[in-house]
């Protein structure tokens, strides 16, 4: 569950969709069109058949907990319905995601959400988890509840953008158990709803950030992008504008 997507190259991007590209180099509307499309083609596919792969992989948790950290699953990316369940827990569990995707030529950065901390330990554990188990599992986050199922296109190692149903496949868990059909639709659904709902603010968030920019007489500029990430690596401190409830909050950021 620990994850932030990439979405393909749109078509009228002048790029192929095959492409390893810079995401933040990429037009606004064309991030927002790319984005549409492929909600709009969430919508279209079929529950049925989502539901027919969770029955085929036959995926039951044996609560390894390898899911829940940083070495095998990158970060905990929060919907906006997830953050103010954190802070009514504990605000500190939450840190800007990674990798924003926007440097203005001020040098501040902009991200489309929240993720959850880590710990310090060897593995980069869930904030939440304690000898092996989530603290708050009956609590535990849209992302957290779906987990390994997922509905997006990606590229795969070949570079070819496709459908991804299941993450970390034949590396947790066991397989080829048997799903009741009314548990594999129910997943498939909250699969799907989750899917939705994660576009949906990620299209929000550059509405809001073109919104800004032009307000602002704001543009996006990678030198100025890299060169204060460069900084930061070495011990610097930027400036993250956190995309949340429709719009930014502040946080000043050290790399100690």
């Amino acid at each position: 569950m620990w994850y932030k997507k990439t979405i393909p190259c749109p078509a009228k991007c002048p790029h192929s969709e095959y492409d390893v590209i810079t995401i933040s180099l990429v037009p606004i509307p064309f991030r927002s069109s790319a984005l549409t499309q492929e909600r709009n083609s969430l919508f279209e596919y079929p529950m049925e058949r989502l539901a027919a792969i969770i029955r085929e992989i036959g995926f039951t948790c044996t609560a390894c907990a390898k899911c829940c950290t940083r070495e095998f699953n990158g970060h905990v990316f929060l919907l906006d319905r997830d953050v103010a369940t954190v802070r009514s827990i504990d605000p500190e569990a939450l840190e800007p995601a990674p990798d924003p995707e926007f440097c203005d030529q001020n040098g501040t950065f902009y991200v489309s959400g929240y993720a959850l901390k880590a710990k310090t330990d060897e593995h980069g554990s869930c904030w939440f988890l304690e000898n092996g188990r989530c603290r708050i599992y009956d609590s535990r986050f849209a992302i957290c509840r779906i987990y390994p199922y997922m509905l997006h296109r990606e590229p795969d190692e070949t570079g070819k953008v496709d459908w991804r149903q299941i993450s970390g496949l034949n590396h947790h868990g066991e397989y080829g158990q048997v799903i009741p059909d009314e548990e594999a639709i129910a997943s498939a659904r909250e699969t799907k709803e989750y899917e939705n709902a994660f576009l949906t603010q990620e299209i929000s968030f550059l509405e809001c950030i073109q919104e800004h920019f032009a307000r602002h007489k704001l543009r996006h500029v990678q030198k100025i992008y890299d060169d204060r990430m460069r900084a930061f690596v070495k011990g610097g401190v930027i400036r993250v504008m956190v995309y949340y409830d429709g719009g930014f909050e502040e946080h000043l950021i050290r790399n100690d």
